[in-house]
């Protein structure tokens, strides 16, 4: 079984400052950082990171995405099916508030420059059984479900972010969905609590497992009639700025290497913890071999 992620790559600009931008205000910031970040590319490197083989397509663009093909390189993730684009590389801009919390301002680039013809490519190197992770942050989404669909291989889908483009979707094809409260109640056009949305979701999409994030109340996964509760593992928080992607990335990454649901979730709560702890997305996210020193 191999896994493919099929997803976005950006540089990330983060500026401290005290508080959020309001309309009509202008702030001035405590200082930048720069981070390689996107959430394809933090996922991935989590995968990696928890001891799985991962490979990564997508694209960047030529003059200044090289850093981000390095970075996943460095920790093993294969980069063969990254495409090098006039386009400028994707990039964010990032708010941290004095409390860790983050506001994020994305601009797509090359990220939104995917092609059928790439997609074709890149499916053909993969089969039944494998797994694929989408985020929406790159454009053709649906259409690589669709192709991954037909191939056999196993969709998961982390819709962040959500806008209007994840209906067009086929959604019925999803095995994973993993996501947080707000894009839950967005996908079921419903509100309440994490258990009630947690049934919502199963009920919509029968055929699915669903993890559903919830921040400082942790987190639940439901597979059928079993459903798992993981509690968060508390800690200073520094950023929160790719704690998701890290929690995704160790969760599929420990299934793929035989742990049990309940054992994933538990190795993924506390790699979330453990990068929460650091600045940055990807410079965050810890090794295994640390997780499993840890609490």
């Amino acid at each position: 079984m191999k896994i493919l992620n099929f997803g976005s790559l950006n540089i990330d600009y983060v500026y401290q400052v005290d508080h959020f931008v309001r309309e009509g205000e202008t702030i001035s910031s405590d200082s930048l950082e720069i981070f390689c970040g996107g959430k394809g590319l933090n996922q991935s490197l989590a995968l990696s990171k928890s001891g799985a083989k991962v490979w990564h397509a997508g694209a960047v663009g030529a003059q200044d995405g090289a850093i981000l093909i390095q970075e996943l390189e460095q920790f093993g993730v294969d980069t063969g099916n990254i495409k090098r684009l006039k386009n400028k590389t994707g990039h964010a801009i990032i708010q941290k508030n004095q409390e860790g919390q983050n506001g994020i301002l994305l601009y797509g680039g090359a990220n939104q420059e995917i092609t059928r013809d790439q997609v074709d490519e890149v499916l053909s190197e993969f089969g039944e059984g494998d797994f694929l992770i989408l985020q929406n942050e790159i454009n053709e989404v649906g259409y690589i479900m669709e192709q991954a669909y037909g191939k056999g291989m196993r969709i998961i889908l982390n819709p962040s972010p959500m806008d209007r483009k994840i209906w067009t979707y086929p959604l019925p094809y999803v095995e994973f969905f993993i996501l947080n409260e707000i894009e839950a109640g967005d996908i079921c056009q419903k509100s309440g609590s994490g258990r009630e949305l947690l049934d919502q979701l199963a009920e919509k999409f029968p055929k699915a497992k669903v993890l559903l994030t919830l921040g400082q109340d942790g987190s639940l996964y439901k597979d059928g009639q079993q459903v798992f509760e993981q509690k968060i593992y508390p800690v200073h928080v520094v950023d929160t700025t790719g704690a998701g992607d890290t929690f995704t990335g160790y969760f599929i990454g420990g299934l793929s290497l035989g742990e049990s649901p309940e054992q994933a979730l538990d190795h993924a709560a506390k790699a979330a913890s453990i990068a929460v702890s650091r600045a940055g997305a990807a410079p965050s996210i810890p090794g295994r071999d640390e997780v499993m020193r840890s609490y």
